[in-house]
C-alpha cells in the first residue's frame, strides 16, 4: 500500500502544483524555461504512475474488502466510462462542441472514470486510488474554472464535424478499451 500512495502523492501531487502554488509554478517556469519544466513535470509523472500501477498490483494481491460490490455496479461502472472516453477525446480535437460546453473535459473525464470505478470496486486500494483520482478532478476543476474566470477566458462554440469526430474516436476508444484492452491490462472483463 506503501508504494501506492507514494504514487499517488508523487502524480497527483506534480498534477496539483496549479491547485496550490501557481505562483511557484509561473516562478519555476520562468526559470527553467519550458522545456526543463515540462521534462520535470513528465518524469516526476512517469515515476508516479509507475508507482501507483505497481503499488496498485500489489495491493489487488491482498485486498482489503471494504463493502461488497454487486456485479451489476460493473456493468453501471462501464457505462459511466462512455462519456469519460468522449470526454477526454473532447480534451484534444480542436472546435468542439463538448469542449466548447464543458471547458475542461479531460479532468471531468477523470471525474467520471474515477466515480465509476469506485461504484464497481470495493478495496481499500480501490478508494485510495479512484478516491484520490477524484478528489484531484474536483479540486483542479474547481481552480480551472476560476484561472477562466480570473482571465476572462472565452470558449468559442464548437462545430459539428470536430463533435461527430469526437464522439466517433470516444466510442471507438471506449469499445476497444471496455471489450479488450481493459482484460489485457488489469484482468478484468467490465462485460
Amino acid at each position: 500500500m506503501t508504494l501506492l500512495l507514494l504514487g499517488l502523492v508523487m502524480f497527483l501531487g506534480v498534477h496539483s502544483v496549479r491547485i496550490v502554488a501557481e505562483g511557484w509554478r509561473g516562478r519555476m517556469l520562468a526559470r527553467l524555461g519550458p522545456g526543463t519544466w515540462k521534462a520535470l513535470y513528465s518524469l516526476l509523472s512517469l515515476a508516479g504512475l509507475v508507482l501507483i500501477t505497481w503499488g496498485y498490483g500489489a495491493a489487488r494481491m491482498q485486498p482489503l474488502v471494504l463493502w461488497a460490490a454487486p456485479l451489476w455496479t460493473r456493468h453501471l461502472a462501464a457505462l459511466l466510462t462512455l462519456p469519460a472516453f468522449v470526454m477526454l477525446v473532447a480534451a484534444y480535437v480542436p472546435g468542439n462542441a463538448i469542449k466548447a460546453r464543458l471547458r475542461h473535459p479531460m479532468v471531468l473525464g477523470v471525474k467520471t472514470w474515477a466515480l465509476a470505478h469506485l461504484i464497481a470496486n470495493n478495496t481499500l486500494a480501490d478508494l485510495l486510488l479512484f478516491g484520490g483520482f477524484l478528489l484531484w478532478a474536483l479540486l483542479d476543476y474547481r481552480s480551472a474554472r476560476q484561472r477562466d474566470r480570473a482571465s476572462s477566458v472565452i470558449y468559442l462554440p464548437g462545430r459539428a464535424a470536430p463533435t461527430v469526430v469526437t464522439v466517433v474516436v470516444g466510442l471507438i476508444a471506449w469499445g476497444a478499451f471496455a471489450f479488450w484492452a481493459h482484460a489485457l491490462l488489469f484482468g478484468v472483463r467490465p462485460f
